[in-house]
């Protein structure tokens, strides 16, 4: 039996290439699934909203529940992962997805479909973190490097493929949108099997490994009670009334609490010694606002073509693969440069203005705009993408100790999902906003109202088609704004890189100098 050794990092004896493989085979299906889970959704969501018959605020809330579940739990996870057998809590994460995904397809109305993504979320949040783990515990770290492709074919066949998938699926009439979430679960039981017959690992506990529930549960609760405001607030209550005060100063003394928690407690799921630094600190600010302009925006593009537009799930699928290959482009040309070079900060720099660049571009966008205008400007957001977000996470390893490493990685890559759940979230809303006020004014219906009679907008084909063409124009409209607001956020990263120190990547394993001092005086 192979065993992980003394530490996380350690090899697992003398492993050759083909026994890794097939352990590491069962890994990436898990990957995979955790992945294509919110890939094949996003094409298919307008339809899946409609036929449900829900409003753009639910609309939000499928993707938001799921991230926000998966962003909370990420790190509670990783450090479970440090008390028991990492097989069975990857294990224990198929099956909590399989289940999620499960009673998501079989969902009646949107608030089971919401509760059930949120469960989902806890399972993707296991497999994200989980993996890496337990690849870090089978391949040492000199011979990481040789298997960093498979990883990213999974990445590229989840990201590109995986919006295609979703729309096919619903647009074939024998298997319907509910497939979107029983696709995944065959993957996720062959992976469950083949890591149970292939993948050998014995339980090493870490010594006073310390699991800080009560600062997550603090910083999800904080979070989620800000963004139920952001949702609601204009719609269903005023900006100044007593909900706002309550959301809005209960959100903040939550947030306050965790931040208390996590200065006392011992191994905090936010180290604030680790992020208050400057290089961390300025990294993890444009790790946010790259995360709230880029799932922010790019979740509305598939409502944006196929509600907007008129386009099916299918060829909304497709006309979102500009953005996709411009990521997986400029990552992959972008890290070879740095790793030539060394030099990482003007590589940063410029994809923040890229991706800045292109949401200016896709702002001006409407409901007749030219096809190879919007490709060329979600070509450009995704060239921005691709620049930036591993490369802020590389910035943060490459200045911190190496025991701090892990920290490290996980606080950026914790604030990048916490920055995309809040960009789906406060986006969402003011689209929500938006569309109401725009609909009720072009359909003479009472002020508030984004539907026509019981039937939700987003519901196309229930809609007479006089207006139909109302709803396409007012949607493909009101979507540059939520652009344009990406844009802003986006200039915030731009600021962050800029005050970011020259970067250029270390040559040893761990640093030579003492760490930087606290940006905080």
């Amino acid at each position: 039996m192979k065993t992980e050794g003394t530490t996380a990092e350690a090899p697992p004896g003398a492993m050759g290439h083909r026994q890794v493989l097939e352990s590491l085979s069962g890994l990436l299906l898990a990957l995979l699934v955790a992945m294509i889970s919110s890939t094949v959704v996003s094409t298919a969501l307008p339809l899946i909203i409609g036929s449900l018959n829900g409003s753009q605020t639910q609309y939000t809330w499928v993707v938001t529940a799921t991230l926000l579940a998966a962003t909370a739990t990420t790190p509670i996870w990783g450090k479970l992962a440090d008390l028991f057998n990492k097989k069975t809590l990857v294990q224990i994460a198929i099956v909590i997805f399989v289940i999620g995904s499960m009673i998501s397809g079989f969902s009646q109305n949107t608030g089971q479909l919401i509760a059930a993504r949120a469960f989902q979320g806890i399972g993707v949040g296991g497999l994200q973190a989980l993996v890496q783990v337990v690849i870090a515990a089978i391949i040492p770290p000199r011979e990481r490097g040789r298997y960093n492709g498979y990883l990213g074919a999974v990445m590229a066949v989840a990201t590109v493929g995986g919006p295609l998938l979703g729309g096919l699926i619903v647009d074939v009439p024998w298997l319907g949108w509910r497939w979107c979430f029983f696709v995944g679960v065959p993957i996720a039981v062959a992976a469950f099997i083949v890591l149970q017959r292939t993948l050998k690992l014995e339980t090493v506990r870490r010594e006073g490994v310390q699991v800080d529930y009560l600062g997550a549960g603090l910083i999800a609760a904080g979070v989620s009670v800000l963004l139920i405001w952001v949702s609601f607030v204009g719609n269903s209550f005023d900006w100044l009334s007593w909900q706002t005060a309550v959301m809005v100063v209960g959100g903040a003394v939550l947030l306050a609490f965790a931040v208390l928690v996590e200065r006392k407690v011992r191994e905090p799921v936010v180290p604030l010694h680790i992020i208050t630094r400057r290089t961390p600190a300025l990294a993890i600010i444009a790790s946010l606002a790259v995360g709230m302009a880029m799932f922010g925006g790019a979740v509305f593009l598939g409502q944006y073509f196929q509600v907007g537009r008129g386009y099916s799930p299918t060829e909304a699928g497709l006309l979102t693969i500009p953005l996709m290959g411009g990521v997986l482009v400029s990552s992959t040309v972008s890290g070879r440069l740095i790793s030539r070079t060394g030099r990482m900060k003007p590589y940063i720099v410029a994809g923040t203005i890229t991706l800045v660049i292109g949401f200016l571009g896709l702002g001006t966008v409407d409901h007749a705009s030219p096809l190879w205008l919007v490709g060329v400007a979600m070509a450009i957001v995704g060239v921005g993408v691709g620049m930036t977000m591993q490369n802020l996470v590389l910035a943060v390893q490459n200045t911190v100790p190496l025991r701090d490493l892990g920290a490290a990685s996980a606080s950026v890559t914790f604030f990048r999902s916490l920055g995309g759940t809040i960009g789906v979230s406060v986006l969402g809303a003011v689209l929500a906003n938006r569309v109401t006020a725009d609909l009720s004014t072009a359909l003479h219906v009472p002020a508030g109202s984004a539907s026509t009679g019981s039937v939700s907008a987003l519901n196309l084909k229930a809609l007479p088609p006089d207006v139909q063409t109302i709803v396409h124009t007012v949607y493909g409209d009101a979507t540059a704004h939520i652009f344009l607001i990406s844009a802003a956020v986006g200039v915030v990263g731009v600021i962050a890189a800029l005050l970011l120190k020259p970067l250029t990547l270390r040559t040893t394993l761990d640093v030579e100098t003492p760490s930087e001092a606290p940006v905080a005086r």
